[in-house]
């Protein structure tokens, strides 16, 4: 006579599991409900607050018409960088830069995807995750929340050590964990505004992309200024460092920003952005499958940069194929080639080698803004590698690059 293992209690029990409703657990939502072979699939999606805000914007450049052209709030065809007495508008053809509100997109995947009703939904926060096999053969994941508990034959998770939209967080996690990074590891934090005027103040066609013009903080600094219209912009305060700062030194610049550039001219804020994201090569997840880290915690962010919305989608796209195939779940979006070059930048804002401001301002000085932007989506090709590179001083990059390459060996 057989008994069940009492310890194991009798869990309803999911297709898949999507820890963490962010941007990469609701974009792998969508495409699986876009697949013509998952769409019916039992999904359970949890998440300490499935009340969404506008928490962030997205923000991609791509040739053509997007999953999520919909939403796109603005487009640019001309970006600008500014470092000292230099200043530089560059045309993106064939690519466009794009903006997304976060608001946005989470309110058309929850929306569309609270119409299935194989999609059920958790409002907890998660407390354990833990594999456990099913029928002596398969293995499964036992999901623990307060108040329930759920089974699920793979389970996807997004859930970072800290909040991206939580410079408190970052910071305490910083704090817990920077003696253990081994590798080169920085902070992309900013706090941004959307700033309304009067009167028109803006030429709406151009994104300035980089403004180094602004105190550095012993870091790379830069604003973002990205407008919406002639009279409305988000404007943003953005620095790669160790440290993260006081909220009242981003407000500080960004009002000396404002009053500088816009001297005659009110304003009204409309909105605040502010986050932390992690531009490093450690990996922040030592999950195994059939638990499979996506988003920042699946490493989508590019380290050298901190954009990850088409990385994601990327991401998110080849999963869904891969479950489709039924073939080995292989996460990575960052080929090696494109890897090595982020961690040789990386090493080199670490270590101080060179400026951040001085880097940036030789690429889009020397190159078309179409190379750059293939350069940091990771689809350029050796040629336009090389151009990029003849951009920067060998004698900084290669000893970098040496130092990038012992490190692995």
């Amino acid at each position: 006579m057989s008994h069940a293992n009492p310890s194991l209690p009798t869990a309803p029990s999911y297709d898949y599991i999507i820890a963490g409703a962010g941007g990469a657990g609701l974009s792998l939502l969508h495409y699986l409900l876009a697949s013509p072979i998952l769409s019916n699939k039992q999904i359970l999606v949890i998440d300490q607050s499935l009340h969404k805000t506008n928490d962030r914007t997205w923000c991609f450049w791509e040739i053509g018409d997007h999953e999520f052209e919909s939403l796109v709030q603005h487009r640019w065809d001309t970006i600008s960088i500014h470092a000292g007495s230099f200043s530089k508008e560059l045309t993106t053809n064939p690519f466009s830069y794009k903006m997304i509100q976060g608001i946005d997109f989470y309110n058309y995947v929850i929306t569309a995807a609270k119409l299935k009703p194989n999609v059920h939904w958790v409002e907890a926060a998660i407390s354990n995750m833990a594999e456990i096999v099913s029928d002596n053969i398969h293995k499964e994941v036992l999901v623990k929340w307060e108040g329930g508990f759920a089974q699920g034959k793979k389970v996807f998770t997004s859930i970072l050590p800290f909040q991206m939209n939580s410079l408190a967080s970052a910071t305490k996690y910083d704090s817990i964990n920077q003696s253990a990074n081994k590798l080169p590891f920085l902070w992309q934090h900013f706090k941004g505004r959307t700033v309304s005027f009067n009167q028109p103040v803006f030429n709406s066609k151009v994104a300035r992309l980089m403004d180094f013009n602004v105190p550095q903080h012993g870091a790379t600094a830069f604003m973002y200024l990205l407008p919406i219209n002639e009279m409305q912009a988000l404007v943003e305060y953005t620095l790669f460092s160790e440290q993260i700062l006081e909220i009242s030194i981003y407000d500080l610049v960004l009002n000396d920003y404002l009053a500088k550039h816009y001297p005659d001219f009110t304003y009204t804020i409309q909105h605040e952005e502010i986050g932390a994201i992690p531009m490093t090569q450690e990996n922040f997840s030592n999950f195994k499958p059939p638990i499979y880290s996506i988003g920042a915690l699946g490493m989508a962010i590019k380290a050298s940069t901190g954009y990850a919305f088409q990385f994601i989608q990327q991401q998110c796209k080849n999963t869904v194929v891969q479950l489709e195939q039924g073939s080995p779940i292989q996460t990575n979006v960052h080929n090696t080639r494109h890897r090595f070059y982020d961690a040789v930048l990386l090493h080199v804002l670490f270590y101080h080698k060179m400026e951040g401001a001085e880097i940036f301002k030789r690429i889009f000085a020397k190159n078309k803004a179409a190379t750059v932007f293939k350069f940091l989506s990771n689809t350029s090709t050796i040629f336009e590698d090389i151009q990029i590179m003849r951009s920067l001083p060998t004698p900084i990059f290669l000893p970098a690059a040496i130092a990038v390459l012992c490190r692995r060996a």
